[in-house]
């Protein structure tokens, strides 16, 4: 057994972190449970819209072990892991939910699948839905914010080895572990996460799968620690630590923000994409549907986007690949073809990332015309901007700027967008509307403080 008698647990991250999540006192913003409410409605709408799709139905054909848990859209249950993985794949599949915007890492994929799964083995109410998953969520943000950019530069998807822990904190804290049982939960997953954007390539799908894996893995690491399982406390900030192993050292680190916690938040600066593709693409593509207005896409001989050096070698290379995507999910992550159907169809939702539209002559055409410069003076990472300058076939230019995401902090989605997102994600998955309401209907008396619980409301979810 280890001596803590003559250690500081304030100066070690993950016991900070514990003591304050698990301490009574810890409130939670009131902005905390409008933001956990749209993540729970974004989410189901998105769980919905990926049911039928190819990468899931792999997944759920994969399962070797029957279960007492939903994954939602289907009418099989399933074991704790395999409705995290299913849950967590269907919400990322198709890269529509939310981001951080400090560094680009999702919340609701990996942290909403795990508490469903949970809901089905102990008995979680509103408050402590809101609670544990703001608090989960507020970690992830703080992790990504150590060192901007340098988990991606590093080789790793953010959500994938990020939203493990945030999985580990909300479970536990739903729980109710000791802070030293969810110290060590921490310490734990940090040896069971994982994710490399090497998808980027060829626009396969293992992204996909990434915080389902997340949420699986800190659930896994949650239970196993309140059994008695230790974990390094100091998985954070160690010689062998986390990120020691998944960060660019080049990236300056700040691990003091690990180590103060309540004095601001972050959980509700949380960004809803009208966009269902990567992050950073949005601003182009709003400057691409600005434009469609005063240009005809025939008209158009050339458009050069302005770029933070940062999201190059994400988005924009190798060149040839990104103005011709592989795959209808690798051009999700290429801002050539999203500024092609942003100002041919005027949208870039899920229809617009198709086998059909990728191979539509007119966006290939587009996206081939599509480089990029990298602009010193761009904000990112702590800001998303667009700037496209689009040249016409008579030599005339114009410039469009986007000067934030929208749906972030700057220019958040109201209400009623959140809901049309929720039910044209619904109807995308084969539920009408009547179904769509009454799964809204379940959510929104959940959120009421009637008395049910989250099983009550994902046992009763339409398929």
């Amino acid at each position: 057994m280890r001596d803590n008698s003559k250690v500081d647990d304030m100066k070690i991250a993950a016991e900070a972190f514990s003591l304050w999540a698990l301490d009574k006192q810890t409130i939670v913003p009131f902005s905390a449970k409008t933001t956990v409410e749209r993540l729970t409605l974004d989410a189901i709408g998105l769980m919905y819209s990926a049911r039928n799709e190819n990468y899931i139905q792999a997944i759920s054909q994969s399962t070797l072990d029957n279960g007492r848990c939903y994954a939602i859209g289907h009418r099989s249950l399933f074991s704790t892991q395999d409705s995290c993985l299913i849950n967590g794949t269907a919400i990322h599949g198709e890269d529509f939910d939310d981001t951080f915007e400090g560094t680009p890492v999702h919340l609701e994929a990996p942290i909403i699948p795990a508490m469903i799964a949970l809901s089905s083995i102990i008995s979680i109410d509103r408050d402590m839905w809101v609670q544990s998953i703001a608090l989960g969520s507020e970690l992830v943000c703080r992790l990504a914010l150590v060192a901007p950019t340098a988990i991606h530069r590093q080789g790793f998807h953010p959500t994938g080895v990020l939203g493990a822990f945030g999985a580990a904190a909300a479970a536990g804290i739903a729980m109710r572990l000791s802070p030293k049982q969810l110290a060590s939960a921490l310490g734990i997953v940090g040896s069971m996460t994982s994710g490399i954007i090497e998808y980027l390539a060829e626009g396969t799908w293992t992204k996909r799968i990434h915080p389902g894996l997340a949420a699986a893995n800190g659930l896994k690491a949650a239970l196993i620690a309140q059994r008695g399982f230790e974990g390094p406390r100091t998985v954070f900030e160690g010689s062998h630590g986390f990120f020691k192993a998944f960060a660019d050292p080049s990236i300056k680190q700040d691990l003091s923000l690990l180590l103060s916690w309540g004095n601001y938040w972050n959980v509700d600066k949380i960004a809803f994409k009208p966009f269902a593709c990567g992050t950073m693409t949005q601003p182009f593509i709003d400057c691409a549907i600005a434009a469609r207005k005063k240009i005809e896409p025939d008209e158009i001989a050339s458009i050069k986007a302005y770029v933070g050096e940062g999201t190059v070698h994400r988005l924009w290379e190798p060149l040839v690949e990104k103005q011709s995507p592989s795959t209808p999910y690798g051009a999700k992550f290429s801002v050539p073809y999203c500024v092609a159907v942003g100002s041919i169809y005027g949208a870039a939702g899920l229809a617009e990332f198709t086998e059909d539209i990728l191979r539509n002559p007119e966006v290939q055409s587009l996206s081939k015309k599509t480089t990029y410069s990298i602009n010193p003076d761009d904000p990112y990472p702590s800001n998303y901007v667009g700037r496209l300058e689009i040249t016409k076939t008579d030599g005339s230019k114009y410039e469009f700027l986007q000067s934030c995401m929208r749906g972030g902090r700057k220019q958040p989605m109201t209400d009623r967008e959140i809901v049309e997102k929720y039910k044209a994600n619904c109807h995308y998955g084969g539920l009408d509307d009547s179904s769509a309401n009454k799964a809204r209907a379940a959510v929104d008396n959940f959120f009421l403080g009637c008395k049910s619980t989250a099983y009550d409301l994902f046992s009763n979810m339409p398929v």
